[in-house]
C-alpha cells in the first residue's frame, strides 16, 4: 500500500479527487489501496450476505461481461501509474524473479474479463483447508470511466494450483448476482456501513487470513483517513467469519479493536453496539498476520496503523469459539504469556507493517516478510516470540521503488520462496520467487542487516517483458 513521495492526501484507486485533477494521487501515504476521496454516490458494496447492493453506476458497462475500455482508461485514471498498465513484468537479475502478473492487464488469469478486476493490491494468502488457497485483495477497481469506477473495498480469489513454479492460476471468485456479469463483488463490509470513499470509513482492507476447523477468518482494518506518506488512521480492526469457503462474510463484533486514537466526537465510543470495552492498547493491533502454530494455537502478530510501528504477538486456542472471544487471547510479555493486552511487548522492532509470517522448511526457521522504505525485507527466527534476526533485503527500493505488500504463498516449500508483491505504478499484484539457497540463513543472534542487493550489484532491473515473453533464468 504505497503512493509516491509527495502525493497529496486525497484520491483513490482511479485518482478520485474533488477537483478531478490527474495530478493527485491515491493517497495511502503509503498504501496504494485507496486514499480519502469524495463520496462515490453509489456504495458498490455487495454486502457480506451476497446481495448486490446498489448496482447502478457500479456495474456500468459490465452488463455484457466486458470491461470495455478499462485497460485504456486506466492509463489516465491512475495518476501514480508511470506508464501504461500493460501487465509488463520487471525482469530482475539476481536471486529474486518476477514470474507473472496475478491481476490486471496482461494477467494469464484474465482478471479483467472474468472478474472485472483491472486494478487491485495486496493479495493476502492463506491455506483455506479445502484444497485451495484463498487470496484477499484491497481496494479494487474495474472500469475507471464508469461513475464510481466499480470501486470495491476488497475482493477475494481462490486457487487450487499446486504447481507453484509456473505461476498462480485462479479458480474462481465470489461474484455479484445479475445484472452483473463476471464481476467480483466486495465480500467484507465495514461496521459503520459507509460506502467506499465516505467518511468516517473510507474503506475496509483485509490484513490477514486463516482457516480454523473449516471456518475462514479475515482480520480487516477500517480506514478513517490517509495521512502523511506512510501513515494512515484506522477506526478499528475486526475479524470477519465465513462458513462457506469465503463466499459470504459476517463481522464478529466482539473481535472489534476500536482505535482509541481516532475516537473523536464524530465517532462516539458507543457507535457500534456489542463491541468489547475499548482499550488504549488496541491501537497496537490494527493490522495483523496470522500463523497456524501446529501446537493447538493460532498466533497473531499485530501492528498499528501506518508503517512506523512495531509488531507484537498474541496467541489464541485454534478453535472458532476461542478466535471469536477476546478473553481467550494471550499476549507475549517478553518472558511469558499474559491475558492482559497491556502486557504485550514488541517482538519485531519498528518500522514494520503489512506483515506476512510463516514457517519455512528449507531454512528451518520462521520468516517474517514486510516492506519498509528500503524495499522488501525478511527476518528469521527459531520461534515466533523471537528473537528475530537482522534484515535481508529481497527486493531493493532502488530496483523497484513502487513496491509494497509482500505476502508469502502458504504452500511454498523447499528452496524456492513464492510470494506476491504490488507496485503502485501498475496497481496490480505480481507473483514472485526468491531462491533461498542464495539467502543467508541467519541466526537470531545475527543482528547485522545485510547490504542492499542493488547497491552491491547482486540485483538489477534489466527491462520489462510482457507475460507472453517471459525471460529465461539468468
Amino acid at each position: 500500500m504505497t503512493t509516491p513521495v509527495g502525493a497529496e492526501g486525497h484520491g483513490g484507486p482511479c485518482g478520485q479527487s474533488g477537483s478531478g485533477s490527474s495530478g493527485s494521487s491515491g493517497s495511502l501515504g503509503s498504501s496504494g489501496s485507496l486514499g480519502s476521496s469524495g463520496s462515490l454516490g453509489s456504495s458498490g458494496n455487495s454486502g457480506s450476505g451476497g446481495s448486490s447492493g446498489s448496482t447502478e453506476g457500479l456495474i456500468g458497462s459490465l452488463g455484457s461481461g466486458s470491461l470495455g475500455s478499462a485497460t485504456g482508461s486506466l492509463v489516465n485514471s491512475l495518476p501514480w501509474i508511470i506508464g501504461s498498465p500493460d501487465g509488463a513484468l520487471p525482469v530482475l537479475r539476481g536471486r529474486t524473479k518476477a514470474i507473472e502478473m496475478v491481476t490486471g492487464p496482461g494477467s494469464p488469469n484474465e482478471s479483467i474479463e472474468k472478474y472485472s478486476v483491472s486494478g487491485t493490491d495486496l493479495g493476502i494468502m492463506w491455506d483455506g483447508g479445502q484444497g485451495q488457497v484463498l487470496m484477499a485483495f484491497g481496494d479494487t477497481v474495474g472500469d475507471c470511466d464508469v461513475p464510481g469506477t466499480q470501486w470495491r473495498s476488497n475482493v477475494l480469489f481462490r486457487s487450487s494450483d499446486t504447481t507453484l513454479s509456473d505461476g498462480m492460476r485462479i479458480d474462481n471468485s465470489p461474484l455479484a448476482p445479475p445484472p452483473a456479469v463476471n464481476f467480483s463483488r466486495q465480500v467484507i463490509d465495514g461496521l459503520l456501513e459507509a460506502p467506499p470513499g465516505s467518511f468516517p470509513e473510507y474503506t475496509v482492507i483485509p490484513t490477514a487470513g486463516v482457516a480454523v476447523d473449516g471456518v475462514q477468518y479475515v482480520r480487516f482494518m477500517s480506514v478513517r483517513s490517509w495521512d502523511e506518506p506512510g501513515e494512515w488512521t484506522t477506526n478499528y480492526s475486526a475479524i470477519a467469519r465465513s462458513d462457506d469457503n469465503g463466499e459470504t462474510w459476517n463481522p464478529v463484533l466482539p473481535t472489534a479493536r476500536v482505535n482509541l486514537d481516532s475516537i473523536i466526537p464524530e465517532i462516539p465510543a458507543d457507535l457500534v453496539p456489542d463491541i468489547p470495552e475499548i482499550s488504549p492498547y488496541n491501537s497496537d493491533w490494527q493490522m495483523s498476520a496470522f500463523v497456524p502454530g501446529g501446537d493447538g494455537f493460532i498466533y497473531e502478530f499485530g501492528t498499528p496503523s501506518g508503517r512506523s510501528g512495531s509488531a507484537r504477538l498474541a496467541r489464541v486456542p485454534a478453535t472458532p469459539e476461542a478466535i471469536e472471544d477476546p478473553s481467550t487471547y494471550e499476549y507475549w510479555t517478553g518472558a511469558d504469556w499474559s491475558p492482559d493486552i497491556a502486557d504485550a511487548v514488541p517482538v519485531i522492532k519498528a518500522p514494520v507493517s503489512e506483515l506476512s509470517v510463516q514457517w519455512n522448511d528449507y531454512l528451518g526457521k520462521y520468516i517474517a516478510m514486510y516492506t519498509d522504505i528500503g524495499g522488501l525485507k525478511i527476518r528469521m527466527a527459531d520461534q515466533l516470540e523471537g528473537p528475530w534476526s537482522a534484515t535481508e533485503t529481497l527486493i531493493s527500493a532502488v530496483t523497484l521503488p513502487a513496491l509494497y505488500g509482500g505476502f508469502m504463498h502458504p504452500w511454498a516449500t523447499g528452496s524456492d520462496l513464492y510470494f506476491v508483491l504490488t507496485t503502485w505504478d501498475r496497481y496490480n499484484v505480481i507473483y514472485m520467487r526468491t531462491d533461498l539457497s542464495k539467502v543467508d540463513n541467519m541466526s537470531p543472534a545475527d543482528q547485522v542487516d545485510r547490504p542492499d542487493p542493488a547497491e552491491t550489484g547482486e540485483q538489477k532491473l534489466l527491462r520489462f517483458d510482457m507475460p507472453e515473453d517471459l525471460p529465461e533464468e539468468e
